[in-house]
């Protein structure tokens, strides 16, 4: 589904490049189950860089589709960190299509600490800074509105079903951390 005015946004917080490659390649994100929003069944992920981005930080470049989701642990995401104090925690597993970069950045003028928020497609493709994504108060009845339907939708259908990716085994086991696949 192509990025429209109306489409429904999650704004997410990208910690770390390897993430943001992970997303790329494997075409997933991760979300803590306990820090997770109450609604993921969204039409779009935006994805807010934080400072591990050095020269790209504290911006929004790219945007995917959501695919579907599932839940799972991290031990079963990121299968070389089973040592890892939250390898038994759940998480939000976010199948992507494509990441899309955007035709400009999205940029916070003033650092911003960004852990997750909803706004629309129309905010995304018209923003230059993240103030711009937020909903004003009369629009937000319509964002709820479509987000409760959304959720109550996602609890009567179930994730959806996604092919294997083919992939190269030695770039998998890179991607995730493995000693061999």
């Amino acid at each position: 589904m192509p990025l429209s005015a109306t489409s429904l946004i999650l704004v997410s917080v990208m910690n770390n490049p390897r993430d943001l490659e992970i997303a790329r390649v494997l075409g997933w994100y991760r979300i803590p189950l306990r820090s997770a929003p109450k609604v993921v069944a969204v039409d779009y992920l935006a994805f807010y860089q934080t400072s591990a981005f050095g020269d790209e930080k504290w911006r929004i470049q790219y945007a995917a589709e959501v695919r579907g989701h599932e839940l799972t642990t991290r031990a079963e995401l990121l299968h070389g960190e089973a040592d890892h104090p939250h390898s038994n925690q759940e998480y939000y597993k976010i199948q992507l299509g494509p990441l899309e970069r955007l035709s400009q950045p999205i940029v916070a003028e003033n650092w911003r600490r960004i852990t997750f928020f909803y706004t629309i497609g129309e905010h995304l493709l018209e923003a230059r800074t993240v103030n711009d994504l937020v909903v004003a108060s009369g629009e937000r009845q319509v964002l709820w509105k479509a987000l409760r339907e959304r959720a109550y939708q996602a609890q009567q259908t179930g994730a959806e079903q996604l092919p294997d990716l083919d992939l190269d085994p030695a770039l998998l086991t890179a991607l995730l951390g493995l000693k061999e696949l």
